[in-house]
């Protein structure tokens, strides 16, 4: 028998044997060699301190005082989505919702399961007064949509899409206010302060039910839910919601048609009112004659529960009058599309604090990448057109703060009014180039879905279609404009305000030619089309589009003068304006546009070799 101490003292038979096991068994479990290489990944930080442009901004539009409490509050919550926000919100996105119609025993349930993470944001999203911040009676109306508007746009991309019932949400409790329904109706008090509590155990959301198979923004034509009146205020919803999003909310605002005594309805948008419902029945807990027909299966927005409802007797309170739904919605509508605006510009934002890090950590070709001309130029680019966007949205919360304190002029109200559609459409128009080239800066990662970054992009596609994709929003814009207030001169004044201040600089002054040389453009581009439209086949709504993003471009370009002018402003505000106004075109369109005789050229092109058409000649 061979000892230990035999096989020491035999070198060459103890190498022997011990090659034989190592070859038989120890190699069949060898971890794999990958190399001596990793990428190390992009990291978030705090997404307040690290902003060029936020916290110099807030300064600039808030009294000290009250910048100080903002600003902290800002840099706090900048830490809390970075240790604990950021990681929910991506668990979410792994934990789609599902839908249980029936339980075990063949009993209709229609159980929505969400992450667990989800309802964690939306308590978290109440805790930190993402809501009631916009609502805060201890604090001028003047300011704190500010303070709401900055801490939604760090928010947004972390969020696992909980911005999205918070967008419904903000739209409820603001349509409660303006018409004084807290006023009217008990539940509705209830109501209001269960969507702006601070609890996250109590709080609420809303939802907002408008969209049915037969139209999406054609709400007026395609509204075909009916409303029976059963007495005291109350009615029973009959209709089929199309896409119905954030169906785990506690409460709804939704358009019907009321069914009149002779059993008839009013077509059209003056047949439609506005309802109140609560999702479930408040004795029962049960769902409020609401069946969930199935979750929607989206390209983004995973982790929002959208679904198509089917509503069987659903009891709901009239809250508007009778045909004057679609004017009362319009108070939610208006919140949506700021909040729309909000999420559009934080995703630029999140691709770009992305890409800059990953610059420095990436080596390509003996260089980092943050030391290739080339790819500093692209940065750049999305750089300038995010701060554009972020001016933009916080324009639009100082005007919203002003109206709410009921010191607004009526060129503030107009300009409101106007900028609210173009805000949406021109922000949702550009975040979605932006994102797909700096996704591109991260090369082939940029398309690797673990990493995280390609759902920025499937979720920001949402962002130029819900609310209202850009042709319908053009056509909103048209229609301020045609109103009898003198919108363009409110616009122009507001425009003027907004440039008076430009100080005397090389760069500035090129800005404000640019910017002054656009607004008299448009100008003459409305009164040119009212006189040719006497004698020329031309139709406004053709160049509905371009109208709208010259617009979004005039207010963005005056407001990066505006605070580059500022006692804030910096060399690279000055340059980042100078970039924006001079180097990019802000009229770049052509006025053939508006000729209805390429309506029959666009028809042959767009349908040449399609089959109806060639079954017509």
């Amino acid at each position: 028998m061979l000892r230990f101490n035999d096989l020491i003292s035999v070198p060459s038979k103890f190498t022997q044997i011990m090659s034989r096991m190592k070859s038989d068994f120890v190699n069949k479990y060898k971890h794999s060699k990958i190399g001596e290489f990793s990428q190390v990944s992009p990291s978030l930080t705090n997404p307040y301190t690290t902003d060029p442009l936020l916290d110099r901004a807030i300064l600039s539009l808030l009294p000290k005082q009250y910048y100080h409490d903002v600003s902290g509050d800002l840099k706090r919550f900048g830490d809390r989505i970075v240790k604990e926000i950021d990681q929910l919100g991506r668990q979410a996105e792994l934990e789609p919702p599902k839908l249980e119609h029936q339980d075990a025993w063949g009993n209709r349930v229609d159980k929505l399961i969400v992450s667990p993470a989800w309802y964690k944001l939306k308590e978290i999203a109440a805790e930190e007064g993402l809501i009631s911040i916009g609502y805060d009676s201890k604090v001028d109306p003047k300011y704190r949509r500010i303070h709401q508007i900055s801490k939604l746009y760090l928010f947004g991309p972390s969020s696992g899409l909980v911005s999205c019932p918070l967008a419904m949400t903000d739209g409820a409790a603001k349509t409660i206010k303006e018409l004084k329904l807290d006023e009217k109706y008990d539940e509705l008090k209830n109501a209001y302060d269960r969507l702006v509590s601070r609890n996250g155990k109590e709080a609420w959301t809303s939802g907002q039910w408008m969209t049915e198979k037969r139209g999406g923004s054609d709400v007026g034509s395609g509204c075909d839910t009916y409303a029976t009146d059963i007495g005291n205020g109350k009615y029973l919803l009959n209709g089929y919601k199309w896409f119905s999003s954030a169906v785990d909310a506690d409460i709804c605002l939704t358009l019907a048609r009321v069914i009149n005594k002779d059993g008839n309805i009013i077509s059209g948008s003056k047949g439609l009112s506005l309802f109140y419902l609560p999702i479930k029945n408040p004795k029962t807990m049960k769902l409020n004659g609401i069946q969930m027909v199935t979750l929607k299966d989206k390209l983004g927005t995973r982790q929002l529960p959208t679904a198509e409802l089917l509503l069987d007797g659903v009891e709901a309170i009239k809250i508007s009058d009778e045909g004057r739904g679609i004017p009362s919605v319009a108070n939610m509508l208006n919140i949506t599309r700021i909040h729309n605006a909000i999420a559009s510009v934080s995703y630029m934002r999140r691709i770009i604090s992305l890409a800059r890090d990953y610059s420095t950590k990436r080596n390509v070709f003996g260089r980092k990448l943050s030391e290739w001309p080339l790819h500093l130029a692209t940065l750049s680019k999305l750089e300038v057109e995010c701060r554009a966007g972020l001016l933009f949205i916080l324009e639009a919360g100082r005007l919203l703060g002003i109206q709410e304190s009921g010191e607004a002029t009526s060129t503030e109200i107009l300009n409101l009014r106007l900028m609210t559609p173009v805000l949406k459409l021109y922000t949702g128009k550009k975040t979605i180039p932006l994102i797909s080239e700096g996704l591109e800066c991260f090369g082939g990662q940029g398309y690797i879905e673990n990493t995280g970054l390609p759902s920025i992009l499937r979720d920001a596609q949402v962002t130029p279609i819900w609310e209202g994709t850009t042709n319908v929003l053009s056509l909103d814009v048209l229609r301020v404009f045609s109103s009898k207030e003198n919108v363009f001169g409110a616009f122009e004044t507001h425009i003027n305000n907004i440039l008076k201040n430009q100080k005397s600089d090389k760069l500035l002054d090129k800005c404000t030619e640019k910017v002054r040389n656009a607004l008299e453009f448009l100008k003459l581009l409305f009164v040119k089309i009212s006189e040719d439209s006497k004698t020329s086949p031309l139709q406004v709504d053709r160049g509905a589009r371009e109208i709208g993003m010259i617009i979004g471009k005039i207010y963005s370009g005056a407001l990066l003068i505006q605070f580059a002018s500022s006692e804030l402003g910096t060399e690279s505000d000055k340059i980042v304006a100078f970039r924006y106004c001079v180097e990019n075109q802000l009229i770049d369109f052509d006025y053939k546009i508006f000729n209805s005789l390429r309506n029959s050229i666009d028809t042959k092109i767009i349908f040449e070799n399609y089959p109806s058409e060639k079954s017509k000649l």
